[in-house]
């Protein structure tokens, strides 16, 4: 296994760089790369600048307006995208619902759904999770029952990122309950404007609007919009997770935000040394440094796997667990390294023992803000848990 980067793959990250350099708007980068997040109105006109360039999509096939990129090419896109501050494609319909509708939607449902979601013209929000069925998904008790042309849904999701911005919702419903739990599962996509949806949104601890409860009451749904068979949902749900729990290693990401947070403590204060010379926080950081270097090889282990066509093993489920912490150890250090401020001051500045001092432009969300929404990272896309679970079992076969 060669992770080595060839002079193709070295000249298509110069490639990368320089037209994210000259194309990236200057206001998003700056919010970006000061821990700020972007509204929907700024992450769509990210996404159509790519579109306009043919990287709209840029892990899709060209037979349905992707790239065509291998999972190297794929790698570098969002590496370089993330060291340059620019922010993540949104994943709900470019890595997850996209996939799926390709591997077994049918035809019609490709010529309707595909161009849209690479366009960035349909907003698209995940209808998975519900009260007490989240880690234990094939509990879920969302109902959807045909008549006629229509299946007819009942029922309620919970933490559904987004939904507020959402055009479509997609979702398992439950089609069978005389079936076992993994049986009786269907795929559908719901239109969020139909009568009798109802979002409702969920106050976290960080201060964000970014988690939903999604209720549906007599929602009437066209048999047209169900994903392949009846009660085959769980098939396909074990598909898109697949795709998502490699995806959240954020490597990348992660890159960025250490570095940030090495700037921050690198910062002179108008009393004392930077925080960087002191030995202890140095020692933590430079740990912090080595486990981004071993994910990012593991995650290169998955990606070579995927060049040669070979399903990767259990590494998607340590990409899930490490990757996480990860993120939420820079957050948590981040939060520790500016103090008290950390729950007063704007993403965007430092505390320098009196006036803040300006890494850039300021943004209403405290560090101690992302800390508390970066908690949510080891419980989503199936907990840390679960995947130590899965692992366990691919180890000691039972």
């Amino acid at each position: 296994m060669d992770l080595n980067f060839t002079p193709a793959e070295q000249a298509f990250r110069e490639e990368v760089r320089a037209f994210v350099a000259a194309r990236l708007p200057q206001d998003i980068c700056n919010k970006v790369s000061n821990g700020a997040g972007v509204s929907k109105e700024e992450l769509i006109r990210w996404h159509r600048i790519l579109h306009q360039h043919g990287w709209g999509a840029p892990n899709w096939p060209k037979e349905f307006g992707g790239t065509g990129w291998g999972p190297v090419q794929k790698f570098i896109f969002e590496e370089e995208c993330a060291a340059a501050g620019a922010p993540a494609l949104l994943p709900f319909g470019l890595k997850m619902v996209g996939p799926v509708i390709m591997a077994f939607g049918n035809a019609a449902q490709k010529q309707r759904f595909l161009p849209r979601i690479a366009s960035a013209q349909d907003w698209w929000c995940q209808g998975y999770s519900e009260p007490g069925a989240g880690s234990d998904l094939a509990s879920l008790k969302t109902r959807a029952v045909r008549r006629g042309e229509h299946y007819v849904v009942n029922g309620q999701k919970t933490w559904i990122t987004l939904a507020q911005h959402a055009d479509w919702i997609f979702c398992l419903v439950r089609t069978d309950p005389a079936a076992k739990q993994q049986s009786g599962i269907s795929f559908l996509l719901i239109d969020m404007k139909s009568p009798g949806i109802t979002v409702r949104p969920i106050a976290t601890m960080g201060g964000h609007h970014e988690v939903n409860e999604v209720w549906f009451e007599e929602v009437r749904v066209p048999a047209e919009n169900l994903v392949g068979e009846e009660n085959k949902g769980w098939e396909y749900a074990k598909f898109l997770l697949g795709h998502e729990r490699t995806n959240i290693a954020a490597v990348g990401t992660s890159k960025r935000e250490l570095r940030r947070l090495i700037r921050i403590a690198s910062a002179e204060r108008k009393h004392g040394k930077p925080l960087i010379e002191d030995p202890y926080f140095a020692a933590r950081v430079a740990l912090l440094e080595i486990e981004l270097i071993a994910l990012e090889i593991t995650n290169l282990r998955v990606v070579s796997a995927e060049s040669e066509r070979r399903a990767p093993g259990t590494e998607a489920s340590l990409l899930k667990i490490k990757g996480s912490e990860i993120q939420q150890a820079i957050a948590e250090l981040t939060m520790q390294t500016l103090g008290p401020d950390a729950v007063s001051l704007q993403q965007g500045t430092i505390a320098t023992d009196g006036a803040p001092e300006q890494l850039g432009p300021p943004y209403p969300e405290p560090p101690a803000a992302t800390y508390c929404n970066m908690r949510k990272t080891s419980i989503y896309a199936g907990s840390n848990e679960i995947q130590k679970n899965i692992i366990a079992r691919s180890i000691l076969g039972r």
